[in-house]
């Protein structure tokens, strides 16, 4: 069974950090980008980052540089998102999207991350 599967979110204070994992059953992600995108409570779904299956190049939003970095593991299947100094505004359901762009496109269902003191 093709899945993406979020894992990592929870009940963090600001400034604390989280680590979110992106597992892949069923494919390989070595010729997937894998993008983390977000959605807050009665706002869009928006890119948060994003990494390159050719290079490993990254990429990130304004509002998250510097203090988020994505990684990959293809020996694990594995995509990261280490979040550091976490901010109210942070909060929301984080997804994690796979496109090798041949067509292929998944979508994990998402981990809700909460910083609140």
């Amino acid at each position: 069974q093709v899945q993406l599967v979020e894992s990592g979110g929870g009940l963090v204070q600001p400034g604390g950090s989280l680590r979110l994992s992106c597992a892949a059953s069923g494919f390989t992600l070595d010729y997937y980008a894998i993008g983390w995108f977000r959605q807050a409570p009665g706002k869009e779904r928006e890119g948060v980052s994003c990494i390159s299956s050719y290079d490993g190049s990254t990429d990130y939003a304004d509002s998250v540089q510097g203090r988020f970095t994505i990684s990959r593991d293809n020996a694990k299947n594995t995509v990261y998102l280490q979040m550091n100094n976490l901010k109210p505004e942070d909060t929301a359901v984080y997804y994690c999207n796979a496109d090798n762009n041949y067509g292929m496109n998944y979508w994990g269902k998402g981990t809700l991350v909460t910083v609140s003191s």
